[in-house]
């Protein structure tokens, strides 16, 4: 793109409280219509950059998100990638996390941005937070520098504060701050002045062509640790049919009991060729394997360490790791690699 030229940014709705406005007559919550997007938000012509948008052909609630739909909206940017600048993807805010995680997996060597954004509140709601979010979602996912995108990898953004991805987790359902980066510091913070953090920022070799991989292995589970867990349960969960990956949710920093059949229990699992992440339940944190004794076992039998990474982008990366048909040999090699910025090495 020639460093004169308008950004051209294309929005993609998956579905979501954004994308519902309020029936004047029934209060009832409807979808709104993108091809009037424009009429809808007058604001948007004020952006600096061209917005183009298109639908899924039924929007969904984000709470019904499967693989199809992440392979479906990668599917859209992968066939527009050339023609645009930047993606701007509305969806809902309960999943977005996860799908945002998957995503950013799915796409190897990219080199522009996309960014999800949603709402807490549609945007016909008097006191909205959509607009907002959609606003400075898509003029950071115009930002250029030298012709160039400034945001090159998947990101997240909601109220004020773009994060990476796959290192977001959802924490309300009542504030409009409903996310958090726990173990990463926001990419851009929105003020009276958009302040970009660029020493945290991915930079891809623009040499290398873009990969789409977007088969993911759904033969997976996320079992979080609790007091009183018993072996019949955790031994029919790991005895599940065509079981090959569990992230499991440990205590602190990456503890869990020490009781000899638990640790057997596991240890088999491995020894199936099931991958076994340990993450840790915190919301923010690290595991590290061996730093308590309730922890040197779960090291010993080869318990794959998920070190800072969140649950949604644990079981996402997992997923894709699986749909990739990663060899045994080197799988805990390359989940306990960050690929996409997901963790800290």
């Amino acid at each position: 793109m020639k460093a004169n030229q308008k950004a051209t940014i294309l929005l993609i709705y998956t579905g979501g409280t954004i994308g519902m406005i309020k029936d004047a007559d029934t209060g009832a919550l409807k979808a709104f219509n993108f091809k009037k997007l424009i009429k809808g938000i007058p604001e948007l012509k004020l952006l600096d950059c061209n917005i183009e948008t298109v639908s899924f052909e039924k929007p969904i609630d984000s709470s019904n998100m499967q693989i199809s739909d992440w392979q479906k909206t990668a599917e859209i940017i992968e066939k527009n990638y050339t023609n645009f600048d930047g993606f701007v993807v509305l969806h809902g805010s309960d999943t977005m996390s996860y799908s945002a995680s998957a995503l950013s997996f799915m796409f190897e060597n990219l080199n522009k941005p996309i960014v999800f954004t949603g709402s807490q509140l549609p945007i016909g709601d008097l006191r909205t937070d959509a607009k907002e979010n959609l606003i400075t979602a898509i003029q950071i996912a115009s930002l250029q520098e030298k012709g160039k995108p400034v945001i090159q990898e998947v990101s997240l953004y909601f109220e004020y504060k773009l994060y990476r991805g796959n290192r977001t987790t959802k924490i309300s359902a009542e504030h409009f701050n409903a996310f958090t980066s726990p173990n990463f510091p926001e990419l851009v913070e929105s003020g009276v002045h958009l302040n970009v953090n660029n020493e945290v920022l991915l930079k891809e070799n623009v040499s290398k062509k873009l990969k789409v991989n977007t088969n993911f292995d759904d033969n997976v589970f996320i079992l979080k640790l609790f007091p009183g867990i018993n072996k019949t349960i955790l031994h029919t969960l790991l005895h599940t049919p065509n079981l090959k990956g569990v992230v499991l949710e440990t205590y602190g920093s990456g503890n869990a009991p020490m009781e000899n059949w638990f640790i057997d229990e596991i240890e088999s699992a491995i020894k199936r060729g099931i991958h076994i992440i340990n993450v840790t339940q915190c919301s923010g944190g690290t595991v590290l394997m061996g730093a308590y004794e309730t922890s040197t076992r779960l090291k010993e039998i080869g318990l794959i360490s998920g070190k800072n990474i969140t649950t949604e982008a644990a079981i996402t990366k997992l997923m894709y790791l699986l749909g990739q048909n990663v060899a045994n040999s080197v799988f805990k090699t390359i989940f306990e690699t960050s690929l996409r910025g997901e963790m800290n090495d």
